[in-house]
This record gives structure tokens, C-alpha cells and sequence, in this order.
């Protein structure tokens, strides 16, 4: 009885001494900054990916070249809403064969057509966006004073910026901004190009009134 209560002792004091060095050690969590915007055929699957991948060295290789903005471009608080647009060379890519994905269900050849018909009446619960293959750009713009940046995850090659978006950049008058964009290319939600980021944020600014 005695060796199990030193055994359980030392077990304890070893987990806390674990969890304090812990504690001291490691470097604050970054905050929690939510899922993009989703432009095109983009999805929160296809977003996981880019996030799990995200720490991977950068590569600036195939990066997009952004057309807008401009290097150095200002924008006024008073102008409509802009869109950026950017050209990859990921954009030109056909997919090619990959292994079978857990993600992908296979067809169920014994389906009556009355399960289908009420399948379109009421979707079961499984139902899901299938998985993403194409090029993918994960649009991040750091705007001074705020934890999380703006983003959008989009498969187009363009972001025309809504309404809400472009108040949250306007407040930021006469500061820079930057914005980077992460390219992807992935088969099934598998990840076989990139990423790819621009080695350089682009800047710009936001001015009052002209």
C-alpha cells in the first residue's frame, strides 16, 4: 500500500513540474481568428488544409503576381469598394490521379429511387460540400490595431471587396496595410502544389478624404 501511495505521489508531483515548465516555456497561443470569407468553390475543408500547411517553409516560387493593389497604392475613405485582382501560375494546372480519400463516400448503388427522391425533399445530415480539387487563394490583409487579419479564401482570381470588409479596412485612415496571399493547388482536398507566398506583403494605405 505504501509503494502505490509514493508511486502515485511522485506520479502527481512529476505531472505538475511537467505542466509548469510547460507553462513557463512555451510561447503565448495565437489568437483565434475564426474561418475566411469564401469566394468561388472554396470551402472549410479545403481551408483546414491550407492551415495545416501553413507552417511549411515559405516558398515564393510560384507566388501570384498581384495586379491590385498597386505597390504603394492609397485608397480614400470615401471610394467604392475596390477589387484585387491577381494572376498564378497554379491557375493553368489539371488535376491529376490520386489515391482514394477517406473524405470521399462511395456511390451507393442499391439506392431505391424513393430514398433519392426524398434525399432532394429532405437532405440527410451527411450530406457535404465534396472535396475541393483547383487552385486555391487564401487572401490575409494585416490592418494595424487588430489581432486578426481580413481574409478571404477564394478559387477565383479576384476578390471584389463587400461592403462590411471595406468599412473595417477604411478605419484604419492614414496607416499602412498589407495584405499577402498564400496559392495552393489541391487534388480532393489534398494538398500537391505549394503553398506558394508572395515573398513580400504588398502595402498600401488608407487616406481620409481627398
Amino acid at each position: 500500500m505504501k509503494t502505490l501511495s509514493r508511486k502515485l505521489l511522485w506520479t502527481s508531483c512529476a505531472a505538475a513540474l511537467l505542466s509548469l515548465t510547460s507553462a513557463c516555456g512555451d510561447d503565448p497561443p495565437e489568437p483565434e481568428c475564426g474561418e475566411p470569407l469564401y469566394g468561388g468553390d472554396a470551402t472549410d475543408e479545403a481551408w483546414r488544409t491550407l492551415v495545416d500547411a501553413k507552417d511549411q517553409p515559405a516558398d515564393s516560387s510560384q507566388a501570384v503576381t498581384l495586379e491590385s493593389p498597386a505597390p504603394g497604392e492609397s485608397y480614400s475613405t470615401i471610394d467604392a469598394p475596390p477589387t484585387w485582382r491577381w494572376s498564378s501560375p497554379l491557375a493553368s494546372l489539371l488535376p491529376g490521379p490520386v489515391e482514394p480519400s477517406r473524405h470521399v463516400r462511395p456511390r451507393d448503388e442499391g439506392r431505391s429511387v424513393l430514398a433519392w427522391l426524398g434525399n432532394l425533399i429532405l437532405p440527410t445530415a451527411e450530406a457535404h460540400l465534396p472535396p475541393f480539387t483547383g487552385d486555391l487563394y487564401w487572401v490575409e490583409v494585416t490592418v494595424p490595431g487588430r489581432e486578426c487579419p481580413v481574409q478571404i479564401l477564394t478559387s477565383t482570381l479576384e476578390w471584389q471587396l463587400d461592403a462590411a470588409t471595406w468599412e473595417t479596412l477604411r478605419g484604419a485612415v492614414d496607416q499602412e496595410l498589407s495584405i499577402q496571399v498564400t496559392s495552393a493547388y489541391l487534388v480532393q482536398n489534398r494538398l500537391r502544389e505549394g503553398p506558394y507566398r508572395l515573398a513580400t506583403p504588398r502595402t498600401f494605405r488608407m487616406v481620409g478624404a481627398r
